[in-house]
């Protein structure tokens, strides 16, 4: 497993990963004991794929968008509200996001090409993941990993956190592992799927459309 400087091409992972179909699991889920409970149903949740592959980001933003949608909450992708320029720029996407009024936000990031993965773990309350603005959104797009060599037979595994923006807290998050993805469409269907389960079990979403 490397660890890499530059843009992870995602789509190049998984197609080099295999043509069969897709078998996502939730490795770990970690649920923030100290957010307050509460609901995404039918408020704006931004979803961003942290990828310096602009083309990329937009597809990968836009599936997380409608998946969610989906289930209940109002999935917008971060491409539709931040301009690709200042996507890093946590000084400036902040306001954005205020002004929109969104109220929660769904990282996606591709975190290894390896079996080789540590368990989720305590790292989710120190500063780095604990909030979003402070924290992830400026630190997050060091800290994915590229593949490097791949064979056929591999696990992608994909980090996803779930922020209130509200409270400016990590409130869950999960790992996953998909076996043999085939196509990037295909990993995110079924990481979402997984990753919505687990969201309705934590009460942050629920199943069906906006009333």
């Amino acid at each position: 497993m490397k660890r890499l400087v530059g843009a992870v091409s995602f789509v190049s992972v998984v197609a080099i990963a295999g043509a069969a179909a897709a078998a996502t699991t939730l490795r770990s889920t970690w649920t923030n004991p100290d957010a307050q409970p509460g609901t995404f149903r039918g408020k704006k949740v931004v979803t961003l794929f942290v990828s310096a592959d602009e083309q990329e980001r937009r597809g990968v933003e836009g599936l997380l968008a409608d998946e969610l949608s989906s289930r209940g909450a109002q999935g917008v992708p971060a491409s539709a509200l931040i301009p690709a320029e200042e996507i890093r720029d946590e000084a400036k996407v902040r306001p954005r996001l205020e002004a929109a009024g969104v109220a929660g936000a769904v990282v996606f990031r591709l975190v290894a090409s390896d079996r080789k993965v540590g368990p989720l773990g305590g790292d989710y309350g120190n500063k780095t993941y604990a909030s979003l603005w402070g924290g992830h959104w400026g630190v997050g797009w060091d800290g994915v990993y590229a593949p490097g060599d791949l064979i056929t037979q591999r696990d992608i595994y994909v980090e996803v956190l779930v922020y209130s923006l509200e409270q400016n807290k990590l409130i869950w998050a999960s790992q996953s592992s998909t076996a043999e993805p085939g196509s990037a469409a295909k990993l995110v269907r079924e990481v979402v799927k997984k990753v919505a389960a687990g969201m309705k079990k934590a009460g942050l979403i629920q199943e069906g459309g906006p009333q």
